[in-house]
């Protein structure tokens, strides 16, 4: 007996030793952090020493990806697939989810409408083997702290996805009601609860929930370091509300950013706390000795936001009030400062272009991946489950269908990526453009806009990342050949997408209104050639220097605005804004706000213009450029954009 008994307690050790000297895993994903949005990767406003000192010890990827939006890069991460054959296809993972046997794609529409629409699921399905699941019947301990988003009910939440520890609320499209404590979430099945349920407990009266998340890492880590862990952490920071630290935002506002591509004070703050919550996790590894056992990866679910700064209309007169407190706030620190900018990138969060899907991405292990270096593989959120895997020597779920592919041996230096093409998709309208789908390959970028007929935009990323330069026109082959790989995804993934709506009767109108036949959209060339191709203005000066304008009525608008342009020339040069009033009582004054376009690539540029009353004919003095948007944004109205 004794014998039996000393070899069950040798075998024992043997196994706890191999579990014992399995790399830990920490997954920290920021919530809309742009690719532009830490100082490694470029940005000379925001201050984050915790993720640049990370990047020294790391492998950075400057071609990484995401879904334009966060429940299908979150879907994508936990099950190694495409958002087109896990299903959720936008941000909808807080809405209640859909009953047994619901049609996602309908095959009738009313004859008034002339597309099928898909629609997305709400919630990762519970068939899933997730990444954790697979690490947790590989011996790991598993938590998830933060957002969700990928289930409102019980049956959808992290405990029924593998983790055995979860910190999170429900419904979850942002931080658990405000940012900080109280937060007001309750058990599952409280009768008193106000807003969101979970398992968020409150902490001391103003605490902010990243440093909340923080505290919860750091004792998880603390708790599990005599056993390998998986710890996925996905911040709230930066999403809206955008709930900031007053004593940090005011560090910010009063410094400039010497490229003037970023300057929004709020987003500043809220990037600061983030990147300390990553640094406390950092250092509690360090703590516990095992930061040199641990693999650690750092990214973001979609590209940064760089359109809404104005929450939607509340329901209520409570709501009503939250939203006019976030105004006051927001336009005290930022004014009409959107949250951040993708520049160089085009767009950002919710739409097909770079801004809105390349993302920071980064990865450390001692003695593993060579500290300080970058690689320019594609990648995406699908390839994590089976890199993290392979890192760990755990083989693939047999009945999981995985879309990714290990980058492990990139990472261990040992070989180059091989892939032909990587796909991103959204078939949902937004941000101006109809639903879509791309393929990356090689250098070239095609996408595809889902319309009767389709439409298509081709890109060489390698020598334009602002994606200012539409080529499909110029190569028909090569639209052709990445044309005919969407065909392959689309079929492959089972992706429901927008088709032509076969009983659509278009109705006959008596006063059908005008064709739009204006590329300019009522802006006036003056003294120079206003091109539009591909959404991209080319701006020429034709007369004396100087003399060069386009000019356009604001209509009802009223000063004080805001003019913002996302602009590019090659020469630079000086540039004014003229307003002319066109009042009774200043029947000629003409108020003029110069400011400098400079040299070089693309930049977005605010110009303030101060004076009160009617805006009337604004006119832009420019040098030869071209020019992405315009928008004029009042202090008090609504703002008026102009994509072209």
């Amino acid at each position: 007996m004794k014998c039996i008994l000393a070899l069950l307690l040798s075998s024992f050790a043997i196994v706890h030793s191999a579990s014992a000297a399995r790399p830990n895993v920490v997954l920290f994903l920021v919530d809309d952090m742009g690719w532009m949005d830490c100082g490694v990767q470029g940005s000379k406003y925001y201050e984050t020493p915790n993720i640049d000192k990370f990047a020294t010890r790391a492998m950075r990827f400057t071609s990484a990806y995401s879904q334009p939006l966060c429940s299908p890069t979150r879907g994508s991460i936990l099950s190694g697939q495409y958002s087109a054959r896990h299903g959720i296809t936008t941000a909808s993972g807080h809405q209640p989810p859909q009953p047994a046997g619901h049609v996602f794609m309908r095959e009738t529409a009313p004859a008034n409408a002339p597309m099928l629409l898909p629609e997305s699921k709400n919630y990762l399905e519970p068939a899933q083997i997730t990444l954790a699941e697979t690490l947790k019947g590989a011996g790991y301990r598993t938590a998830h702290i933060g957002k969700w988003h990928l289930g409102l009910t019980q049956p959808h939440w992290p405990e029924q996805q593998g983790f055995d520890v979860a910190f999170h609320c429900h419904p979850d499209p942002g931080p658990p009601g405000e940012y900080f404590s109280p937060y007001g979430v309750t058990a599952e099945g409280n009768p008193t609860s106000k807003n969101r349920v979970g398992t968020i407990t409150d902490g001391p009266q103003g605490e902010y929930i990243v440093d909340r998340q923080a505290a919860e890492a750091v004792k998880f880590i603390s708790s599990s370091k005599d056993t390998p862990f998986f710890l996925n952490l996905w911040c709230y920071g930066v999403h809206g509300p955008w709930g900031h630290k007053e004593e940090y935002t005011k560090d910010f506002a009063a410094k400039k950013d010497p490229s003037g591509r970023q300057g929004n004070p709020i987003m500043a703050s809220m990037l600061r706390s983030v990147d300390e919550c990553f640094g406390r996790i950092l250092a509690e590894l360090e703590n516990q000795g095992i930061a040199d056992n641990t693999i650690v990866i750092f990214t973001s679910d979609n590209g940064g936001n760089t359109h809404s700064n104005v929450p939607g209309s509340g329901k209520t007169e409570a709501a009503e009030k939250n939203k006019s407190a976030f105004l006051t706030d927001w336009r005290k620190w930022a004014g009409n400062q959107p949250p951040t900018m993708n520049t160089p990138l085009r767009d950002g969060k919710g739409t097909l272009y770079e801004g809105g899907t390349r993302v920071p991405l980064m990865w450390s292990w001692a003695g593993k991946i060579k500290p300080g270096t970058n690689s320019e593989a594609v990648v995406g959120p699908i390839d994590i489950y089976p890199t993290v895997i392979d890192l760990l020597g755990i083989a693939k779920p047999a009945q999981q269908t995985i879309d990714g592919v290990s980058y492990a041996n990139v990472l261990k230096g040992e070989s180059v990526l091989k892939r032909q093409a990587y796909f991103n998709y959204h078939p949902h309208a937004g941000a101006n453009r109809a639903g879509g789908v791309w393929v990356r390959s090689g250098d070239f970028k095609l996408l595809r806009w889902f319309g009767n007929p389709n439409t298509h935009e081709l890109y060489n990323l390698r020598d334009d990342l602002g994606e200012t330069h539409d080529l499909a026109s110029q190569m028909p082959d090569k639209v052709k050949e990445l044309d005919a790989l969407i065909d392959g995804f689309l079929k492959d993934t089972g992706a429901t997408y927008p088709r032509p709506n076969p009983a659509y009767k278009p109705v006959a109108s008596t006063n059908p209104p005008a064709a739009k036949t204006d590329p300019l959209d009522a802006w006036k060339e003056r003294q120079c050639k206003a091109t539009v191709s591909a959404g991209i203005i080319t701006f020429k000066g034709t007369g004396q220097p100087g003399t060069a304008f386009l000019g356009h009525g604001m209509a009802k608008l009223t000063g004080p605005a805001t003019v913002t342009l996302r602009i590019r020339s090659t020469q630079g040069g000086a540039a004014k804004i003229d307003s002319l009033p066109h009042t009774s009582s200043e029947p000629s004054v003409i108020h003029s706000t110069p400011f400098e376009v400079k040299a070089g690539d693309w930049q977005q540029l605010k110009v303030p213009l101060k004076d009160e009353g009617p805006l009337g004919t604004l006119r832009l003095y420019l040098p030869d450029s071209e020019i992405d948007f315009i928008e004029v944004a009042p202090l008090k109205g609504k703002p008026q954009r102009w994509d072209f």
